[in-house]
């Protein structure tokens, strides 16, 4: 499912999703946010990913971040929308977007690769150099950005260069380009302990690329209704959990 670059004779420049953008519900961001590009300049590379995860994220609930108090570490957590929060998760380097609200953030959990005229075949040879597996083989495309962590790393983004930031659209963006979602999954969020709002469902999924997500909510036994539900792409409202 790796798309295919239309012909151009001028290289276009891409561009970023405005600030406001993200001044939104957290859970109307996260799904906003899927089928959006995420571009990261590496030299003369633009290094892209399809986003096709996501998950949403209240000060009010115990699942969060925030909800164990502000720090200076977490600061960026209770700014604007659209202020980047990166930390680590199991040893490897994870994105998130502030939201509407303070406190409030959505996680970008996987993405896809996304070759076109601006991130052509080079980018991607360059995101499967960046993320290789234990062995030191170059991982399946589908799975390059499979996970939070190894969507920073396909993408070269560190948490010392652009915690707390806001996107510089030189740099780093998000763009609005290619197709939107036609259905979106709704289901729990992943590795919430129990008794920390584990049932809340806050995890958004583009449906099209549900096997290549960090873990399949279409996988065999879950049931539609009781584990998962599926929506509309159309922008929805959040729902009432």
């Amino acid at each position: 499912m790796i798309n295919v670059p239309h012909p151009s004779a001028h290289t276009r420049l891409p561009m970023g999703l405005p600030d406001s953008f993200f001044d939104r519900d957290a859970q109307v961001l996260a799904q906003a946010l899927l089928g959006k590009v995420i571009r990261h300049r590496v030299g003369d590379l633009w290094l892209s990913a399809r986003i096709i995860e996501t998950e949403a994220y209240y000060c009010a609930e115990k699942g969060s971040h925030s909800s164990l108090g502000y720090t200076e570490k977490r600061k960026a957590l209770f700014l604007d929308g659209g202020h980047i929060y990166m930390y680590y998760a199991r040893g490897g380097d994870s994105l998130n977007l502030s939201a509407q609200g303070p406190g409030n953030a959505v996680l970008i959990k996987s993405a896809y690769p996304w070759v076109d005229e601006i991130s052509g075949p080079a980018s991607l040879a360059q995101m499967l150099l960046n993320n290789p597996d234990a062995q030191g083989r170059p991982r399946p495309t589908q799975k390059l950005c499979a996970g939070q962590t190894l969507l920073c790393k396909a993408l070269g983004l560190k948490v010392p260069m652009w915690d707390a930031k806001r996107f510089d659209h030189e740099m780093l963006l998000v763009e609005d380009t290619g197709p939107a979602p036609t259905h979106v999954i709704q289901t729990t969020r992943l590795g919430i302990p129990l008794g920390r709002d584990e049932h809340l469902m806050y995890r958004f999924v583009d449906a099209a690329y549900a096997q290549w997500c960090t873990r399949n909510p279409l996988r065999r036994g879950q049931v539609e209704g009781r584990d998962y539900f599926l929506l509309p792409g159309a922008n929805a409202e959040p729902a009432n959990n």
